[in-house]
């Protein structure tokens, strides 16, 4: 088959009963997968009573996002893969412009369709919107959502786009890149494990798109609530990972100089000001953890910069999304840019 769509699961039972039959629904030539990461709920049954038609494989253990993708994926024969969240809605050509995108453009390695919101199809969706970003400082954020700023949709970002990353709530990537890239990068478990991968394809001279005309609608959330202090902590761990391998080498220590500033006064504002102790703690232990394994990462960061073929790739702006936002009250990707 062409193209798999593949569905990671992990105690997901609920939403695939409400979202897997609009997956099925496509019109076009797909094999679907659910590939489930050790669920403990009734998922597995569930699938086997009533989608026999459903390809389903079974991990040994909950790898999370990153590694489970790549546990599952090397199991699965074809030209695309299509990472796909459990809790999301699609309509039944959604799939279409993005394939022949991708036939007609080679040098895309990786595209993701227009994010929109489940509760509300007005509204983009958090995690994705109509495009990934990355500023100065490693902060990400998307055409049609900058922090917690979520535009309406009124077609202002409805032209195709090259971004930095794609969306991993619907991610169709070619498998040739996919596996030249050794895959998502199972040590971060979730959380910025497709903007690493991204960023590693755009070093390498690939290029990610955005494709509006292609619309999904998302629940958002995931496994782990927004507030939530696992997911901070696999945050800044993640998120100065990230930077670690993928900054080119100029802007490197000036960078994390600036990270150890920025992200103790977060902490500060979690404790302080919000009051909120386990986030507190979760940023400093993401600190910690991330000093203590950065060394296994050097390997890493030496081979992602040989492949390096500019200098500042797509979609990392030269500029502090904090100060923009914060102080200049810029809370629009139009307005940050001008463009649509």
């Amino acid at each position: 088959m062409k193209t798999a769509i593949v569905i990671l699961n992990w105690n997901g039972e609920r939403m695939l009963r409400t979202y897997l039959d609009s997956v099925k629904s496509y019109r076009g030539e797909a094999e679907v997968i659910v590939a489930d990461n050790a669920s403990t709920d009734d998922s597995v049954e569930y699938l086997r009573q009533n989608h026999p038609d459903v390809r389903l494989i079974i991990l040994d253990k909950n790898y999370g996002f990153a590694e489970g993708y790549n546990q599952a994926l090397r199991q699965v024969e074809a030209e695309y893969y299509v990472l796909l969240n459990s809790d999301i809605r699609v309509d039944s050509d959604w799939l279409t412009p993005m394939v022949a995108f991708m036939d007609a453009h080679p040098e895309v390695a990786a595209c993701q369709p227009k994010l929109l919101a489940e509760h509300d199809p007005t509204c983009f969706e958090y995690a994705g919107a109509a495009g990934g970003m990355l500023d100065r400082y490693g902060y990400p954020f998307c055409r049609g959502r900058i922090f917690d700023s979520v535009e309406k949709d009124n077609g202002q970002y409805d032209s195709e786009m090259e971004i930095l990353w794609a969306s991993g709530a619907a991610l169709l990537v070619r498998a040739a890149d996919y596996w030249q890239q050794g895959g998502l990068d199972g040590r971060f478990f979730a959380h910025n494990e497709e903007i690493d991968f991204c960023w590693r394809l755009s070093i390498a001279g690939r290029k990610i798109y955005c494709l509006p005309e292609s619309r999904v609608y998302h629940v958002g959330g995931g496994t782990l609530p927004k507030s939530n202090p696992m997911k901070t902590f696999l945050n800044f761990r993640n998120n100065l990972t990230m930077l670690y391998k993928c900054l080119p080498d100029a802007e490197l220590h000036k960078v994390m100089r600036m990270r150890w500033i920025l992200d103790y006064v977060a902490a500060l504002q979690m404790l302080i000001l919000q009051r909120n102790v386990g986030d507190f703690k979760a940023v400093i232990r993401g600190r910690r953890a991330f000093k203590k394994w950065k060394a296994d990462f050097a390997a890493d960061r030496q081979r992602i910069q040989q492949s390096r073929q500019a200098e500042r790739e797509v979609g990392r702006l030269d500029i502090s999304i904090l100060w923009q936002y914060y102080v200049r009250g810029k809370r629009t990707w139009f307005s940050l840019t001008g463009r649509r």
